[in-house]
């Protein structure tokens, strides 16, 4: 279905930068509503042609709602857009990409069992004959530096790879407009910087790029122009090559972001709190990755960082340490006792805590409330919430609210159902509730996964804060930033192997990059 065209011109205040005979979309005062929450409040925003414009904002700040608006996924309810000058109906997506608007999201839409270009053809209207579609991939991610081949199995390819299927089959579509949400999420150092050769050039060549990122050292790098939403509004427009990461994430947040601190430069380590021992394990489904020999000694006063491109065996490998997927015995220990062979439960008993990547699902049950969740994972720590099989709702409610203030975790409501939370809100409580405990050993994968720079400062100084006071926390993330923010020794995770874990002083990007490309040596292989 095409978008709807009204032969009309812009008859309203133009925005903080005006419409000009190079803009190429031009949203009006858009607005929002979820029942009483104003998503997004008299949004202005122009975005030119041969721009890449930058889209910043906290978690809940309102960006993937205008997004969704912008691709036709939601409606507005009040405001509207204009496209090269005319007012525009964006009904549905096929409407937006009539128009010349694509999407790349932050989450992959891949079928695994087929090629390339069977995932491809799913996705255009007309795709003609498999051969020739083929050659046009070929031939469209040569020229753009984001060679495929479209007989390959997306199962087979690393996330890297999977990345550039997504932007071709944008591609493929001719569109004017790309709009990209974190999309150096999944990518190595290396495959980011040819990323952003390719967004340059579509710029040269006229096409307008809409990026939504946390890392503001490469919207510094590749943006022209920045957009800083805060609590649905635009409160900010600016040249963030005239800007500094630090005072990009202050007009996102209204105030100075605290930076981390990492303490003695030389902390304190004691005794190995939780070992690994030559830990293997067989890949558990065809899509999954199988673990091989790793072994590493995690001690206490030290955070320890495994670095890896997603789908490297991370997953597989919080399992085995969290005791979610039990192994030998020997695989795993705390505090000297082997328990890999142990579920979940006792190892937290043995004063343990984990933070699973995905948190709504897997760390929080959606339709269930934050103080009901915070039962589920203490309730046989010793802290008093169920005894004689009774729960205390009155001690569960006091730990809610003490997780909720001690890391501003904001909520419409005291005690919410965790779906209601934004992604942000929500990694801050659920964190929280494994920090609060004070364990000797936290494990934590992706601690600061799509969220803004004012929580992620305040998680990970909460992390290297508790590796300060004695315990042990090991940190499974793809962010590099953090990683050389707060690890005192690097790892780097591919197809499944371990590195040796190094001085993060002795550590480059570079290195850690090839490392996670399977560019180097890794425990029981040569990459």
């Amino acid at each position: 279905m095409a978008a709807t065209i009204h032969s009309e011109e812009s008859d309203t205040a133009a925005p903080a930068r005006k419409a000009g005979r190079h803009t190429l979309l031009d949203a009006q005062g858009l607005t929002k509503r979820f029942g009483d929450i104003l998503a997004n409040d008299q949004v202005d925003l122009v975005i030119n042609k041969g721009e890449i414009h930058a889209l910043l904002g906290e978690n809940g700040a309102g960006k993937s709602t205008l997004v969704k608006m912008f691709y036709g996924s939601l409606e507005p309810d009040g405001g509207k857009v204009l496209w090269e000058g005319s007012r525009v109906s964006i009904d549905n997506p096929a409407a937006a990409r009539d128009l010349g608007i694509g999407m790349v999201f932050q989450h992959f839409s891949l079928f695994e069992a087929l090629t390339v270009v069977e995932n491809i053809a799913l996705a255009l209207p007309n795709p003609g004959k498999m051969s020739d579609l083929s050659r046009r991939i070929e031939s469209v991610s040569r020229d753009y530096g984001l060679p495929l081949d479209p007989s390959d199995i997306v199962a087979d390819l690393p996330v890297g790879i999977r990345q550039r299927i997504e932007i071709v089959r944008c591609l493929l579509q001719e569109p004017q407009l790309i709009i990209m949400d974190e999309p150096t999420s999944v990518l190595t150092p290396q495959e980011a910087d040819q990323l952003f050769l390719t967004l340059q050039r579509l710029a040269s060549e006229g096409c307008a790029v809409l990026y939504i990122s946390h890392r503001l050292e490469e919207v510094k790098r590749i943006c022209h122009h920045a957009t800083i939403l805060r609590h649905g509004q635009v409160v900010r427009e600016c040249d963030p090559t005239k800007e500094t990461p630090a005072s990009l994430a202050s007009m996102m947040v209204g105030a100075d972001v605290a930076s981390v601190s990492a303490g003695a430069t030389n902390p304190n380590i004691g005794e190995v709190r939780l070992g690994l021992k030559n830990l293997s394990a067989k890949a558990a489904t065809p899509f999954a990755t199988s673990l091989n020999n790793i072994s590493l000694d995690l001690r206490a006063g030290e955070v320890v960082a495994i670095a890896g491109v997603a789908g490297n065996g991370q997953g597989e490998l919080f399992d085995a340490v969290s005791g979610e997927t039990t192994l030998s015995a020997q695989m795993v220990q705390l505090d000297g006792i082997p328990c890999g062979n142990r579920g979940v439960t006792w190892r937290r008993r043995q004063n343990a805590a984990f933070v699973p990547e995905e948190r709504l699902g897997h760390g929080a049950v959606p339709g269930m409330k934050l103080s009901q969740n915070l039962v589920l994972t203490r309730h046989g720590t010793g802290d008093g919430l169920a005894r004689g099989g009774f729960v205390s709702v009155a001690r569960a409610g006091d730990m809610e609210k003490r997780i909720k203030q001690n890391f501003d975790v904001r909520m419409s409501h005291d005690d919410p159902e965790a779906r209601s939370l934004s992604g942000g809100n929500l990694q801050k409580f659920v964190v929280g509730r494994e920090l609060d405990r004070k364990p000797g050993v936290l494990v934590v994968n992706q601690p600061t996964w799509g969220v803004d720079a004012g929580a992620a400062a305040l998680i990970r100084q909460a992390l290297i804060d508790l590796a300060r006071s004695g315990s042990a926390v090991l940190v499974i993330s793809q962010d590099l930033d953090e990683i050389f923010e707060i690890a005192d020794r690097i790892a780097v995770i591919s197809r499944g192997h371990l590195s040796a874990a190094e001085p993060a002083r002795d550590m480059t990007r570079e290195r850690v990059g090839l490392l996670m490309a399977g560019g180097a040596e890794v425990q029981g292989e040569v990459a």
